[in-house]
């Protein structure tokens, strides 16, 4: 009743196109693009540049569709976070029924638009992956299990494959190898995220993973999968997939990012309170420090990987093919 309830906020003034683009999350969005476009261009071949602006239009269409039905779905407990309380559901600033509407709507104009453009393999991988997200992440993961984001991590972990089956029609090892890369490194990444915000979770009901296991736990497991993430990071420079610069950017990178998250299991970030300021991710007190490090640096290694195989395979730059 009480979802009903969060998804039915009066609207008190007229809804702007400004707020239905926030329910598609914009800025996750980007990523996604980011991701998808990397796929597409990794891919072996060339296609044609109208239908590479279409596929990218498609998994971006997607991506926001997801975006709306999560917000639809978790309006209860956004209102209750103060990272969330200001999206377009809980603040009365679109109705949960129009969010819904608009979610299935771009969900079904994606997948078809995909499907009779490019390829099936493609818009049915696209399919999955909204429904992955906004079923099986949003609606039984989020609120279920503390690895809610170990599993649900593979919808956000599925554009650069579908990006390579929009040109090729196929899904080869280097595209699964995109896909584990942004899958181990979002528990890092999230986990850091969690450990200065678990206030929030844990008044929300959500079961994030300092809020069930706790901070200790937390910090442990976060080292643990950033030591399987960074080889998986490297391993693109030897399949033929990444050239000499990714090789440098990943085993560099991967080093300052490991040596952040062993700086955050010996911290206490997560063990107390954190009474910071309604001002943004990044305003946290001092023994948060080392979690908003990792988590913000997460960000920058993780776009930085991308963005030197697409900037390789842009100018032709010969793989390494050691293996």
């Amino acid at each position: 009743m009480a979802m009903a309830t969060a998804h039915d906020t009066p609207r008190s003034t007229p809804a702007r196109w400004q707020d239905f683009l926030q329910l598609m999350k914009p800025r996750v969005m980007s990523l996604v693009v980011f991701t998808a476009l990397t796929g597409l261009v990794c891919a072996p071949g060339q296609i044609n540049p109208i239908l590479g602006v279409v596929a990218i239009l498609c998994i971006a269409v997607g991506a926001g569709a997801s975006g709306a039905l999560n917000m639809w779905y978790d309006a209860d407990i956004d209102a209750k976070m103060r990272r969330t309380r200001g999206r377009p559901v809980p603040a009365g600033k679109v109705q949960g029924a129009d969010a819904l509407a608009l979610g299935v709507v771009l969900s079904l104009f994606s997948v078809m638009l995909m499907g009779m453009a490019l390829n099936w393999f493609a818009a049915g991988l696209l399919a999955f992956t909204i429904v992955f997200y906004a079923v099986v992440y949003t609606m039984w993961l989020k609120r279920w299990t503390a690895q809610n984001i170990v599993i649900g991590g593979l919808a956000g972990a599925l554009p650069p494959v579908i990006g390579w089956a929009a040109a090729t029609g196929t899904a080869p090892l280097n595209a699964w190898l995109l896909c584990a890369i942004i899958f181990m490194w979002t528990p890092p990444h999230f986990w850091a995220l969690s450990l200065y915000t678990s206030e929030d979770y844990a008044k929300a009901g959500v079961p994030m993973m300092p809020v069930a296991k706790g901070a200790s736990s937390t910090r442990t497991q976060i080292l643990g999968y950033s030591l399987a993430l960074i080889p998986i990071c490297v391993a693109p420079a030897f399949t033929g997939l990444g050239g000499p610069i990714y090789l440098g950017v990943s085993a560099l990178g991967g080093l300052v990012f490991l040596l952040l998250a062993a700086r955050l299991y010996r911290s206490k970030a997560g063990e107390a309170a954190d009474p910071r300021n309604d001002d943004g991710l990044y305003d946290v007190r001092a023994g948060a420090r080392d979690a908003r490090n990792l988590f913000a640096f997460s960000i920058l290694y993780l776009a930085l990987l991308f963005a030197t195989l697409l900037g390789e395979h842009l100018a032709g730059v010969a793989p390494l093919e050691l293996l």
